[in-house]
């Protein structure tokens, strides 16, 4: 069996687990619709709606979508009691989801609802007909994707790059803060169940490693079904092992000297130990914001795919002589950079956070940041060039830059469209964060 063939046949095994997930709520959901009985008295439903309320479809133009959740009772009525109600306040439902508990189900919609509709007064009429615990939170082009065309797609990103898992987890279950917690600093808590578990609001997904990916959503409970989704995207990317993306692109510098820039990961540590035993201590202290002891220390946390992409450039020689990281951190992205000495001041980082931004506007991240000393005017320099709207933060020395990508045209991030000036915008307000520093 040819490299290709198992992984495709690891993907279809993965995706078939997660949609099993997805179908058991969509059977549950078929087997109380044949058992339903009319809603009954005490269910607080509202009369069914007249013809002249219900007539005609909802103008998408004038209309809102909203993704919802509510718990309702287990038992024959329910739905068609919450469905009632909707269909009075002339809700159409785009899709629906059940997530099975012990004591009730939670039913996930979409719904498409008048523009006058406020999330009040939907909590309100869902309320009437038995909903508790009801969330609603407002939705885009983006959630009429059905549920398991998107989960296939997670899957597929996850299979095609280790990166990715952070970043499927976080589109499969909403907006969340997921962090990686090493081996080490699990022992020290007292571990995690081998295979994961969720408390309310915190899910913990074990790595092959040993760590622990946990992932916190305050303001929406997970369920049972979202665990076992999540930890199907785990064992996928469990079963399939380190794996990075084999594109590369050959860059011919100022001088004439051609670099090669690539993804990078854990295989290139001896390559990026090279570099940073060649690198000056100064350029290290800009860097790691202090005196750098050990740097396997960060190496091996920064090249590793749980904690986010890494881009190297390398000479025809093989040498390493620069790295750029994009981190995620919790719910927000890190970008960093490490230019060896030899080869600062000929574009290389320029380059790779043009690279570097990019990715992060296909991931959808609405920003980025950078922290590094007021003093590095090189990355300074780097983060105005990029053209967009920029935040500065400097407290005792330290810099925090951050880019806003909201709308931001992936073309115009890369290095050969960027501004040859900077805009004397940002100038303005880098001095005078500068000066209130």
């Amino acid at each position: 069996m040819t490299n290709e063939t198992h992984v495709v046949a690891v993907v279809l095994c993965c995706a078939a687990v997660l949609l099993a997930t997805s179908a058991a709520g969509f059977r549950l959901l078929w087997s109380r619709r044949q058992e339903h009985a009319p809603p009954t008295a005490d269910t607080g439903a509202r009369p069914p709606a007249s013809p002249e309320a219900a007539a005609g479809p909802l103008d998408p133009a004038s209309s809102t979508l909203w993704r919802m959740r509510t718990t309702v009772r287990d038992e024959p009525g329910s739905l068609a009691a919450l469905c009632t109600v909707l269909a009075h306040e002339r809700v159409d439902i785009l899709s629906l989801q059940t997530h099975p508990l012990a004591d009730g189900t939670v039913d996930e919609f979409l719904l498409r609802t008048p523009e006058e509709l406020t999330s009040g007064a939907l909590t309100e009429a869902v309320a009437g007909a038995g909903g508790a615990d009801t969330w609603v939170e407002r939705a885009d082009a983006h959630d009429l994707v059905d549920a398991p065309t998107r989960i296939l797609g997670l899957a597929t990103r996850t299979a095609l790059d280790a990166a990715e898992l952070p970043l499927t987890l976080r589109q499969l279950l909403g907006r969340c803060t997921i962090r990686s917690l090493p081996a080490k600093a699990v022992s020290a808590s007292g571990g995690a169940p081998v295979e994961g578990g969720f408390d309310d609001t915190v899910l913990r997904l074990r790595t092959p490693e040993g760590g622990v990916i946990a992932v916190e959503r305050p303001y929406l409970p997970f369920t049972p079904t979202e665990f076992a989704r999540a930890r199907a995207l785990v064992e996928l990317d469990t079963r399939l092992g380190p794996r990075v993306p084999n594109g590369e692109d050959v860059l011919t510098l100022p001088e004439g000297n051609d670099i090669t820039v690539r993804r990078a990961d854990i295989g290139d540590l001896d390559l990026s130990r090279a570099m940073h035993e060649r690198c000056s201590q100064a350029t290290l202290a800009r860097r790691y914001h202090g005196p750098v002891a050990d740097a396997d220390r960060y190496l091996n946390h920064l090249l590793s795919p749980r904690y986010g992409r890494t881009l190297a450039a390398q000479t025809a020689s093989g040498r390493i002589v620069a790295l750029g990281h994009l981190l995620w951190d919790g719910d927000e992205t890190e970008i960093a950079l490490l230019v060896e000495d030899d080869w600062q001041r000929r574009g290389i980082g320029a380059e790779l956070l043009g690279r570097l931004v990019a990715m992060a506007v296909e991931a959808g991240c609405a920003s980025v940041y950078a922290v590094t000393q007021s003093a590095n005017t090189g990355m300074v320099a780097a983060m105005r060039g990029l053209g967009l709207p920029l935040d500065y933060q400097i407290e005792e020395g330290t810099l925090v830059i951050t880019a806003r990508l909201d709308a931001a045209p992936v073309a115009s991030l890369l290095p050969s469209a960027l501004p040859s000036a900077l805009p004397s915008a940002h100038e303005d307000e880098y001095e005078r964060a500068e000066q209130h520093g």
